[in-house]
């Protein structure tokens, strides 16, 4: 069988996969808070000893880049070395594949059938290029499918580390906000988990609000702020915070348009990660889009890219196991 990884800042998803007549079969899954390990072979190592079975090849999915098969991952403090993994399960070391977690999911869309995915841009068809993958979670990733002979192949991306761009007063503004506490602001800074509740804060000052006490309460309680601002603008509880989500799909969206520009991304762009499902209402109401098309001379040709959501959560994983599948096949055919 094969293990396959999903290494986030957040959780750290582990499953085994058979390949089946039609794609990566899932055996068995589990999922473990990656903050309160030491180390990936940690994990493991307690996954393995659950749930034995003889295990032929390894690709794990890092939120990080990846470099000779290690990466640091960027929100945990330990990293990913496949050769410390090869010895964690016995393997040889042409049999354990790092790849970054976003070139995982490009290989999973590879496999999804259609009903895992959500169109945003109905009557359009994907053109004959390459296609992109844009996905905010706990960090901004981004990734290129570049067209070949035979399909698509994909490529890692560090884009979203790409200095962030202003486009109105408004976020000139959000800029300078940033700016006065972090220096550098990168786009991941503005399109991710937390830059929803830096949104928040800098919208609170711009009004000279202050806090307010549901979320002060809550925030004591242990409450994850960007999760509690989420809810409230999504149930239209608290006018600032729906103004928050809305700023925050607008400039997911103008950062997804200017990935399709770098990627002349005419066969596509997809929207990966755990807040797109979540915020779908949002995103299907339009902003997205028009932020997605919003590109001055260039926006006949981002009108004519369709845009679709990815809804299936185990994406990365699935596609961790098929590029460890591949992996296999070429050996073999060696």
């Amino acid at each position: 069988m094969i293990l396959a990884g999903d290494v986030g800042g957040t959780n750290t998803r582990l499953g085994l996969f058979r390949n089946g007549a039609r794609g990566m079969v899932p055996v068995v899954e589990e999922r473990y808070p990656s903050q309160e390990f030491k180390s990936l072979e940690a994990i493991v190592r307690e996954f393995v000893s659950a749930h034995r079975g003889r295990i032929g090849g390894c690709a794990v999915g890092v939120a990080g880049p990846v470099a000779d098969g290690r990466s640091q991952v960027v929100n945990l403090r330990w990293s990913v070395d496949a050769r410390r993994l090869a010895r964690a399960l016995g393997l040889g070391a042409d049999r354990v594949h790092v790849l970054n977690d976003l070139e995982a999911t490009a290989w999973g869309l590879l496999w999804l059938p259609p009903r895992k995915l959500r169109n945003l841009t109905p009557g359009l068809r994907a053109g004959s290029g390459n296609a992109a993958l844009i996905a905010a979670g706990t960090g901004l990733g981004m990734a290129l499918l570049i067209r070949e002979r035979d399909g698509f192949r994909p490529y890692p991306s560090e884009g979203g580390h790409q200095q962030f761009g202003p486009r109105d007063e408004l976020e000139i503004e959000l800029l300078r906000f940033l700016m006065r506490r972090l220096g550098r602001v990168s786009i991941e800074r503005l399109v991710s988990g937390p830059a929803i509740s830096a949104i928040y804060r800098f919208l609170l000052e711009r009004r000279r609000q202050r806090e307010p006490d549901w979320l002060g309460r809550r925030l004591a309680a242990g409450e994850d702020p960007n999760a509690l601002i989420t809810e409230m603008g999504l149930a239209g509880e608290d006018a600032v915070a729906r103004e928050t989500l809305e700023l925050f799909v607008s400039l997911y969206g103008a950062a997804a348009g200017d990935l399709a520009l770098a990627a002349k991304a005419t066969g596509g762009v997809y929207v990966g990660g755990g807040i797109a499902p979540r915020m779908l209402p949002l995103l299907e109401s339009g902003a997205f889009v028009q932020a997605f098309r919003d590109k001055g001379r260039l926006t006949p040709l981002v009108e004519t890219i369709p845009i679709k959501v990815i809804v299936e959560p185990r994406t990365a994983l699935i596609g961790a196991a098929a590029r460890a599948a591949a992996e296999r096949q070429r050996s073999a055919r060696r």
